[in-house]
């Protein structure tokens, strides 16, 4: 497979160097499938990575991270430093300056107290934010004039580029949201579907689960950018389906998240009309654990909330689980090159990456040992083990695509043999992730035993990352079913380790912490993780100027791409 591979530390080579265009609009249109169809256009209601994508063409951080992980300005002249003086010599506080004269795209001035409104937006305690770990530790953002931002920590925080950096935290027009604070969120449909941004496009048409057509942003701060008058963003389907329209048909320009078995994608090549670019972050596909209980005799409100779970809390238990997995057959028949066994919650940087004795080895004898030792035996002679008389009976669910079809059905199998039933259920992507707060099959409500996805975060400092393990994390009805905590993990030492990195500058002793923090994670189940992912998506011949960035949404660079001669 011909892939052009970005890794850390590495630049990916582009199919051709952005060009200087003749003037806005002028390649056309553009049309793009992503077959996790976007549910929603505001990334703060949903924590799916199809939302924050879909939402980086329209509006933006002050800053991002690019294709190697450094962090570049965006809305701002410079990304504040000690060295610069924009972060206080304490590390208490961190200061940012507008770039004069940008503007939003309904004409209006984009000013600081668009950057203010959007943390009391997230943060407000009724909102159910979706991101709210990038503002772990802030005590106020305060706009003393119209360009400047001046963010406040309540401790000295070595790492102060959660809030307002990279496609996870945005900015939104106060204007337009000014009603939408708190549990009023979900219900502004006009501002969540059709959102006001400085970014280069602006959504024309939005349908739930389905298609978005965008146009270009007459206000855009670059005079002759983005080359395309207008953009299809097409939604559903397969990633087979997804793939084929690029490099065999050409009917798309640019498709999404192809995870797909790599001679599958090999083969759509050889059509010729589109090329696979790949790269590897932190993207990790593992299967969460849920500690509450998913009971459906529980009420809607009681359903992964009450604590704990009949067996899964029980080490053995997970541990038996995680040690029956053949790690290296789920990467050979799903991923290939563009995957690797991996037990890390962060597997990348290497900086924060753990190590784990026999993750590359599938023990059945010694999870079915670890199991009897428990006394967690199969008494009834049904082939099914129980732990205090509840059956290990498993609802295992997650999103409808081949691979990780494939996957369950072998995990299942595997399961089988150590003495745990497993019903397998699959979910339309756009729904699973879609974060609908009426939907009973979200992954944040997390209505089943355990569910499988891959995750990952932007930039190279995994702190905000680390802190969805926090305890006041997990999503509830208080929180409108939002939060990063999908698997309500919840441990005080946890809490105060994480609060004791997010006050560690030492990069050594960050990586210390952020390692034990992982470790911690895996140990006390809050996952099984499977297969550090490599990012694989791809474009047509003809559309320069696209750089797979695999630390900040993957369309960081829309406002480049351009139409080429092949």
């Amino acid at each position: 497979m011909k892939l052009k591979t970005l890794m850390l530390g590495a630049v990916a080579t582009c199919a051709m160097a952005p060009a200087a265009f003749a003037e806005r609009g002028s390649d056309g249109h553009v049309s793009l499938i992503f077959w996790q169809a976007p549910s929603i256009m505001n990334p703060f209601l949903s924590g799916g990575t199809k939302e924050i994508e879909a939402a980086s063409m329209i509006i933006e951080p002050l800053a991002r991270y690019n294709e190697v992980g450094e962090i570049v300005p965006w809305l701002v002249g410079e990304v504040p430093t000690v060295a610069n003086g924009g972060v206080s010599e304490d590390l208490t506080q961190i200061t940012w300056n507008i770039t004069p004269g940008i503007k939003w795209s309904d004409g209006s001035a984009f000013t600081s107290a668009d950057v203010k409104f959007t943390y009391e937006y997230c943060t407000h305690p009724e909102g159910g934010c979706a991101q709210l770990t990038k503002f772990e530790n802030v005590a106020s953002v305060e706009a003393p004039d119209d360009l400047t931002v001046v963010v406040t920590f309540a401790s000295p925080t070595p790492n102060p580029y959660g809030p307002f950096v990279g496609g996870e935290s945005p900015i939104i027009q106060a204007a337009q949201f000014a009603d939408c604070l708190g549990a009023a969120a979900p219900n502004c449909t006009d501002a969540n579907f059709y959102p006001i941004g400085t970014g280069p496009f602006t959504v024309t048409d939005f349908r739930p689960n389905d298609v978005i057509q965008m146009a270009a942003n007459d206000m855009y701060r670059v005079a002759d950018k983005p080359a395309f008058a207008t953009v299809t963003f097409k939604g559903g389907g397969d990633a087979t389906g997804a793939g084929r329209a690029v490099m065999e048909t050409g009917e798309f320009d640019y498709a999404w998240n192809l995870q797909l078995a790599p001679d599958v994608i090999a083969k759509m090549e050889e059509g010729g009309k589109g090329v696979p670019v790949a790269g590897f972050g932190p993207l990790l596909e593992r299967i969460m654990l849920n500690h509450t209980n998913p009971d459906p005799n529980l009420g809607a409100e009681e359903r992964a909330v009450i604590r704990p779970h009949p067996f899964l809390q029980d080490p053995a238990v997970y541990k038996a689980m995680s040690m029956a997995i053949d790690r290296p057959l789920l990467v050979e028949v799903g991923y290939g090159k563009a995957g690797a066994v991996s037990c890390s919650w962060v597997p990348a940087p290497a900086a924060f990456a753990i190590e784990v004795d026999g993750c590359d080895v599938q023990d059945i004898e010694g999870a079915k040992a670890m199991l009897d030792a428990a006394g967690i035996v199969d008494t009834d002679g049904d082939g099914v083990r129980e732990k205090d008389g509840v059956p290990l009976s498993i609802l295992y669910q997650t999103s409808t695509n081949a691979v990780r079809q494939d996957f369950q059905a072998l995990i299942k199998a595997w399961w089988a043999e150590i003495g745990i039933e497993t019903e397998l259920r699959n979910i339309d992507a756009s729904v699973f992730f879609g974060g609908d707060p009426g939907s009973p099959d979200t992954f944040q409500k997390f209505y089943a035993d355990v569910e499988m996805y891959a995750n990952t975060f932007s930039g190279t400092d995994p702190q905000a990352y680390l802190g969805n393990g926090l305890c006041n994390k997990a999503p509830s009805p208080a929180s409108q079913w939002q939060g990063e905590n999908i698997s309500r993990f919840c441990h005080e030492d946890f809490d105060a380790l994480h609060a004791e990195l997010t006050a560690t500058a030492d990069l050594a002793e960050r990586s210390r912490i952020g390692k034990e923090l992982g470790a911690m994670a895996i140990e006390r189940g809050m996952m099984i993780p499977l297969v550090h992912r490599g990012r694989i998506s791809a474009h047509a011949t003809s559309l320069g100027g696209v750089v797979l960035n695999v630390w900040d949404a993957e369309l960081w660079n829309v406002a480049d791409w351009h139409r080429i001669d092949n």
